[in-house]
């Protein structure tokens, strides 16, 4: 019987080698790419951008679909082998014309990076009612991935990653409201639930996926220093997170566990491109090896804090992967069969 990774049953390190040090250029030596193709969301700045580079100096073309075409020039343009789109994460119509654009160039599709994010924001909603961390974050990987379903089969031997968050841990996924409609909002809870979700994404499409030669997965980057992604976050919350002492400082402890982006583009780019996945997917990675699992009994805080790692099992949990995908295809309309 094939093995998928309900409950985090292939939650175990490989001892790889890799650490919470190795660089994207560490974890790609060796590895050719010539003739694959990956799209990379989120791919004109940060870690994005670095998965960016990485791939395409080890000879893939990436397609780099971005909000700000002329940002993404800009910060691309001494990448020859990048691809420039105009898409809309928030915008489902973006999102379907992209796709439409690039499954009319009838290329195969080798490796889709589900990159791009936003955290900890103010309530906002999308045309839909949904809310923006959950839209973006989550709802916007499973409409990508839908609609780039075709081409992904035509690669056979496609490989899906959601960069997720350690952030899953402080939120599991609110089947009862996930739209803040009935609960008071609050950013961290919502920033965390969108993370759940993008983990029992990979873990489901891996499980119908590996039919067709696509396995999925989902990672945590690290807390990486340089990126623009927490700059809407009032400094409140940084103390309540116990990111900052009394004067507003960074914590020795938080400072000292801060990635580089290079370093912090690692894991992204060794679960698109290992060999040692070849045969297992549907698992939570983090320092460029599968993470450890967190069974439920033994939850973490409500917060995660920099020092922690692992996943939490119920971000692996087989019903709620399942209740989430048909969840999903409710809220968008949209009928994602991986067939």
């Amino acid at each position: 019987m094939e093995q998928n990774n309900y409950q985090g049953v292939l939650q175990r390190p490989l001892v790889t080698g890799f650490n919470t040090r190795s660089t994207t250029e560490e974890v790609i030596k060796g590895i050719d790419l010539s003739g694959k193709i990956a799209v990379v969301t989120g791919g004109n700045a940060g870690i994005g951008l670095e998965t960016v580079r990485t791939l395409a100096e080890a000879g893939a073309t990436v397609i780099v679909p971005a909000r700000d075409v002329e940002k993404a020039k800009k910060n691309l343009e001494d990448i020859p082998n990048a691809e420039i789109e105009a898409m809309d994460m928030m915008t489902p119509a973006s999102i379907d014309a992209f796709a439409e654009k690039f499954l009319s160039s009838r290329r195969p599709l080798h490796l889709l990076i589900n990159n791009a994010g936003i955290m900890w924001v103010p309530l906002r909603r999308d045309s839909r009612g949904i809310e923006s961390q959950l839209a973006t974050n989550y709802i916007g990987q499973f409409h990508l991935t839908a609609k780039l379903w075709p081409a992904l089969k035509q690669a056979k031997g496609a490989r899906v990653v959601n960069v997720s968050s350690l952030g899953h841990h402080m939120s599991p996924f609110s089947f009862e409201d996930p739209n803040f409609e009935q609960r008071e909002y609050e950013t961290l809870q919502a920033y965390g639930q969108s993370k759940t979700a993008s983990n029992l994404f990979a873990l489901e499409l891996d499980n119908r996926a590996k039919a067709y030669d696509v396995r999925a997965y989902s990672l945590h980057p690290g807390s990486i220093a340089g990126t623009e992604l927490a700059r809407e976050a009032p400094i409140e919350l940084f103390r309540k997170m116990g990111f900052l002492d009394e004067n507003g400082q960074l914590c020795p402890e938080v400072l000292a566990a801060l990635k580089t982006i290079p370093q912090g583009a690692a894991t992204t780019v060794w679960a698109a491109t290992s060999p040692l996945l070849n045969n297992i997917g549907g698992v939570y990675c983090e320092d460029g090896d599968i993470a450890e699992l967190i069974p439920a009994a033994a939850e973490a805080a409500a917060l995660a804090k920099v020092h922690q790692s692992g996943v939490q099992e119920y971000s692996l949990d087989k019903n709620s992967a399942k209740l989430l995908w048909t969840l999903t295809e409710q809220m968008t309309g949209l009928r994602f069969e991986v067939k």
